[in-house]
């Protein structure tokens, strides 16, 4: 059955994903230029994200909260176990958001345009007025119900075990006085890791944890909020994958 899959990605799912992605990063541009970013920035790429699941017959099933409410600003934050959480959040969070990512990212061929268009924010830490400026970005952006994602740990895991979390998406919710949403990302590491090869099924998971709201502002704010985070996201992880391992690359 894996020499039929592996078949199967390579004659039939990869030429339609790879036909899927351009014409959705063209949407996207042409979209958000002529319409609404805020409609064009979000809905191509979810569709594009569920069929790339779909395609690949990746079971996907979502555990929901019933206190993340619609008409909230939220600041989630997930653990990052391979490439296949982008489709796992764009595809199945259910929230119109907007990713926080590596300013590298913009480079992308179609991608990064794609983004760019869609108001995505990218993250320019080259000096303290960049930092400012992304932070005003965020503000601007974080409004009637449109939230932000942001991978903590900031590279995908080699392990499956998360590593530890850096505290600009904090930083962030504790300036703007949102509240963060944990999210689990289950199974994609298993579905294709940091170290690459081609897809494996496997079934993903993804669970929305109970808002954590600010109780003050401040360092301690901060420092309680990314523990909390950390210790949600952490405690439904398989137990294989649970303790922390740091990424060389962190």
């Amino acid at each position: 059955m894996k020499a039929l899959y592996i078949l199967y990605q390579i004659f039939i799912a990869l030429p339609i994903l790879l036909v899927l992605t351009i014409l959705t990063a063209l949407v996207t541009i042409v979209g958000s230029w002529i319409g609404d970013p805020h409609v064009w920035g979000y809905y191509p790429g979810k569709i594009w994200s569920q069929l790339f699941c779909y395609v690949l017959l990746i079971p996907v099933k979502v555990v929901g909260h019933p206190e993340v409410l619609d008409k909230t600003s939220y600041v989630f934050v997930a653990n990052h176990q391979g490439s296949f959480d982008i489709f796992l959040i764009y595809g199945f969070l259910g929230r119109n958001f907007k990713w926080m990512m590596k300013k590298s990212l913009r480079k992308m061929p179609f991608v990064g345009k794609a983004c760019e268009a869609a108001g995505h924010i990218f993250v320019d830490k080259s000096g303290p007025k960049k930092v400012k400026e992304t932070i005003e970005h965020a503000r601007n952006v974080l409004q009637n119900g449109t939230s932000l994602v942001v991978f903590p740990e900031g590279a995908r895991t080699f392990t499956g075990h998360m590593g530890y979390f850096k505290k600009g998406a904090f930083q962030l919710a504790d300036e703007l006085q949102l509240p963060v949403v944990p999210l689990t990302i289950v199974g994609s590491f298993n579905v294709l890791p940091r170290t690459g090869g081609f897809v494996s099924w496997h079934p993903m998971t993804l669970i929305i944890h109970k808002p954590i709201y600010p109780q003050s502002q401040g360092i301690d704010n901060i420092k309680t909020t990314m523990e909390e985070a950390y210790k949600e996201i952490e405690k439904s992880l398989p137990e294989e994958y649970q303790g922390k391992v740091d990424n060389p690359d962190q």
